[in-house]
């Protein structure tokens, strides 16, 4: 009898309700040896679907970003591990990349570039300040990734031996729309001021003020989002208003 051979690359997807984008998302896998699909209180679709695609199913309910994500990790058989989100799409000219540089890369992880758009359209420049990734450390071995405790944005700690970025980006469908992106602002602020009101220092109104301008300056100007017209400037005002909004929302909802 032949025996199977270990997987190489893990595709890792953790997704709740996105039976809508999880099948185009899966599509693009099928390059990968092995496919882990982490459904977190999901009522869709979606388990059917990744059923479909022959992955394995991990299905939970984590309250916490990171607890979920690290969850779909420790399932993963492979020594890489690609870590996709279900708006996210893995083109051939990458998925090429990723099975030559498993290959050869002594490194513990690498980051992909991101081609984000919104609706039809690439936006190029802008993105920064928790809203919206220019790269990410997306293709790493087991154990060089491990994220942190919090609902939104968990931090990260990383293996310091990192490899170069790769040359081919990921697609990132990140909002349909204008409305879908104000949706995403207000979602990820009350997350993100739930782990606030969890620290003994949330910082202080004058401090996250401040922030609002030091952080549009990063997007609009310094990111060169100027030149996505009106949304260059809605990215670059949401990345500005994240914090104090956050900020706003964890310390009056407390009185």
């Amino acid at each position: 009898m032949t025996a199977v051979p270990a997987p190489r690359i893990t595709a890792l997807v953790v997704a709740r309700n996105e039976g809508g984008q999880l099948a185009d998302c899966l599509a693009r896998l099928v390059f990968a040896d092995e496919i882990v699909v982490v459904l977190d209180r999901t009522t869709d679709q979606s388990a059917r679907i990744a059923r479909h695609f022959g992955a394995y199913i991990l299905e939970g309910a984590w309250e916490r970003e990171g607890a979920r994500r690290n969850a779909g990790i420790e399932a993963c058989t492979g020594p890489w591990i690609l870590e996709v989100d279900a708006d996210e799409r893995v083109t051939e000219e990458l998925a090429a990349e990723l099975r030559y540089l498993t290959a050869i890369s002594p490194f513990a992880w690498h980051e992909i570039p991101v081609d984000n758009f919104v609706g039809g359209r690439l936006i190029r420049h802008g993105w920064g300040g928790s809203f919206g990734k220019p790269a990410y450390p997306g293709l790493f071995r087991k154990g060089a990734k491990v994220w942190g405790p919090e609902r939104v944005h968990p931090r990260l700690t990383l293996d310091a031996h990192k490899g170069p970025r790769l040359e081919n980006p990921i697609e990132h469908l990140v909002d349909r729309n204008l409305s879908d992106m104000l949706q995403r602002l207000d979602r990820y602020t009350t997350l993100r001021a739930a782990d606030l009101r969890e620290k003994a220092d949330p910082g202080t109104l004058r401090s996250n003020v401040r922030r609002v301008f030091t952080r549009f300056w990063h997007c609009y100007v310094g990111r060169r989002g100027w030149r996505e017209g009106g949304y260059g400037l809605a990215i670059a005002i949401c990345a500005a208003l994240y914090p104090l909004l956050s900020y706003l929302k964890a310390t009056l909802e407390d009185e």
